[in-house]
Order: structure tokens, then C-alpha cells, then sequence
């Protein structure tokens, strides 16, 4: 969110430097056509940066916490990894010791381990 906010500033301050400078053909109107190809591009640019790869890192955090399931192990925002032991609608309990369980909202689940990738990596060792 602040990649976007800062590119949303340095957009507006290029706009408004390219107003000073660029004399306007017609009054009340913007004038120059590549002004209206300029700002089609730069939007193009933020799209492709910083809203696509957002909006698509944001639907894999959903789907990943969609699919939580009893026995997954998952690390938290916080570094502390477990093994899923219950799921509610909005929490998850997570066992991170023999006789200690502990409940997470699951906004704080960053990432769920795969086994059998770590499986494979051993293997290869």
C-alpha cells in the first residue's frame, strides 16, 4: 500500500510539472495529445507493478487460508511454527508443543509448510 501511495505522488507531481512547462494548444483543455498518452502509460505501468502483483498475492493469502486443515503445519506472522489443530470460521488452533496449543486469528497464518518439499530436499542431501 505505500509502493501505491508513493507512485501516486510522484504521478501527480509529474503531472503537474508537465502542466507548468508544456504550453496548451487550446484554453481549458489539455492541449497536447502525448500529455493523454503519458498518463495512459504511466497507468499501465502502475498496474502492472504494483496493483496486479498485490491483488494477486492477496488471492493466494485467501485461497492458502481457505484450504487450512488439521495437520498442516504453518508458520505465523510472529516466526512461531506449529501444526493445525482445529479450525474455526475465524481462528485457528495451532499446537506448537506437547501440551501447548495456541489460538491465532488466521489473518496472522503467513504461510503454510510443505512437507514434502522439505522431504525432497533431505533426500537429496
Amino acid at each position: 500500500m505505500q509502493r501505491l501511495s508513493v507512485a501516486f505522488i510522484v504521478l501527480v507531481s509529474a503531472v503537474a510539472t508537465f502542466a507548468q512547462t508544456t504550453p496548451q494548444a487550446k484554453k481549458g483543455g489539455f492541449g497536447d495529445p502525448s500529455f493523454l498518452f503519458m498518463m495512459v502509460a504511466i497507468f499501465v505501468i502502475m498496474y502492472f507493478f504494483i496493483l496486479r502483483p498485490q491483488s494477486k498475492k492477496q488471492k493466494e493469502t485467501q485461497n492458502m487460508l481457505k484450504n487450512l486443515k488439521k495437520g498442516d503445519k504453518v508458520l505465523t506472522i510472529a516466526g512461531i511454527v506449529g501444526i493445525v489443530g482445529n479450525v474455526k470460521e475465524t481462528s485457528v488452533m495451532v499446537k506448537v508443543a506437547d501440551s501447548t496449543v495456541l489460538e491465532f486469528k488466521k489473518a496472522a497464518i503467513s504461510a503454510v509448510l510443505n512437507d514434502s518439499a522439505e522431504e525432497t530436499e533431505t533426500s537429496k542431501s
